[in-house]
C-alpha cells in the first residue's frame, strides 16, 4: 500500500477528459484514463513547477509557464511511485475509481505539467521507474514511455536516458504537430526550423521504438489545409518513415487551459480519418483518437 509520506487523497473518477495531475495528491505520480494507452496509465511527472519550453495552444495545464524542471526528489519519487504500484496491483484502488472495462495498468509514462527530458536528472529518473517495474513483476506487461516535444535531443544526457528506454523495450511519443515553422509558431509556441525537428526525430528512432504524436484541430474554423498537410508529411520523411513506429493521430477532447484556447475547436471523426488516410499512403501506421 501506499506509505504514509506519500499517501493520496481520494480522487474523483478517472475518465479520459479529466488529466488532473493532483488526483492522486502526489508531486511526482499520477493516474491517467488514456485514450491513447487504452487503460490507467502511470504518468510520472517531473514538471510539478508547470514549466515548459514550449506552449502548445491545447495545453491542459493551468498556469503553465515558460521555464525547465525543477530539482527532483528522487527519493520523493520513488516513494510515491513505489506505493501507488503497490496500491494499484495490491489494494482496492482500481475498483473504486477507474471503470471496470479499464481496470488494467497500461504503462509507465513520463508526461506531466511540461518537458520531461528538461529535468536534470531525467536518466536517473529512468532507471528508478525501470527498477520499480521489474520489483513489480511488470517487465513483460507494462512498457515505459516518454512523452515527449524532442527539442532537446541533441543533449547527450537526454540520449542517454532515451537510450536506456529503448534498451528495456520502452517507447517514445514524440510531438510532431506542424511541419512548417509558421504553423510551429502559432500551435507550438516555439521557434523551430523544420530541418532541427526532423534531425531530432531521426536521431531518437536511433534510440528507442518512436511514435510520432501529432494533435491537429480548426484553429478559427478553419481545418489543416492541404499545403499544411504536405508539410508535415515532408518532415516525416526527412526524418526517415521506414524507422517510425507510426503516427497517433488525435484531436481535442478535454479544454485548453491556454490564451488560444478560442481559436480551437475539434475536427470531426472523418476530418482527422482523412488526413489519417494520407500519413497512411506513406506507409505508416496510423492510430486515430478523436
Amino acid at each position: 500500500m501506499i506509505s504514509p509520506s506519500a499517501s493520496p487523497v481520494h480522487p474523483r473518477s478517472l475518465s479520459v477528459r479529466n488529466h488532473d495531475r493532483d488526483l492522486a495528491g502526489l508531486t511526482y505520480v499520477y493516474p491517467v484514463l488514456s485514450r491513447r494507452a487504452g487503460g490507467v496509465s502511470v504518468g510520472v511527472n517531473l514538471n510539478p513547477n508547470n514549466a515548459c519550453n514550449w506552449h502548445c495552444a491545447y495545453c491542459q495545464v493551468p498556469g503553465l509557464v515558460r521555464g525547465k524542471a525543477p530539482e527532483i526528489d528522487l527519493v520523493r519519487l520513488e516513494d510515491e511511485l513505489r506505493g501507488f504500484l503497490a496500491d494499484l496491483l495490491h489494494g482496492d484502488w482500481m475498483q473504486r475509481f477507474v471503470p471496470e472495462d479499464a481496470r488494467v495498468i497500461k504503462d509507465i509514462a513520463f508526461s506531466g505539467n511540461g518537458e520531461p527530458t528538461s529535468a536534470t536528472v531525467f536518466p536517473e529518473a529512468v532507471e528508478l521507474v525501470l527498477r520499480l517495474r521489474a520489483e513489480f513483476g511488470l517487465d513483460e506487461t507494462v512498457p515505459v514511455r516518454l512523452i515527449t516535444n524532442g527539442s532537446l535531443l541533441a543533449q547527450a544526457r537526454v540520449q542517454e536516458g532515451v537510450r536506456r528506454l529503448g534498451e528495456a523495450g520502452g517507447e517514445v511519443w514524440f510531438k510532431v504537430d506542424a511541419g512548417t515553422s509558421e504553423a510551429m509558431a502559432r500551435i507550438n509556441g516555439v521557434q523551430l526550423e523544420p530541418d532541427s525537428v526532423a534531425r531530432n526525430l531521426g536521431r531518437c528512432t536511433e534510440l528507442c521504438a518512436t511514435w510520432v504524436q501529432t494533435c491537429m484541430f480548426r484553429w478559427d474554423d478553419a481545418v489543416p489545409s492541404e499545403a499544411e498537410i504536405d508539410a508535415y508529411l515532408a518532415l516525416l520523411e526527412q526524418a526517415g518513415v521506414a524507422k517510425l513506429q507510426g503516427v497517433l493521430l488525435y484531436g481535442i477532447a478535454r479544454q485548453s487551459m491556454q490564451p488560444e484556447a478560442t481559436h480551437l475547436s475539434p475536427l470531426a471523426v472523418d476530418e482527422l480519418q482523412a488526413i489519417a488516410s494520407r500519413i497512411e499512403k506513406k506507409g505508416l501506421t496510423v492510430r486515430v483518437s478523436p
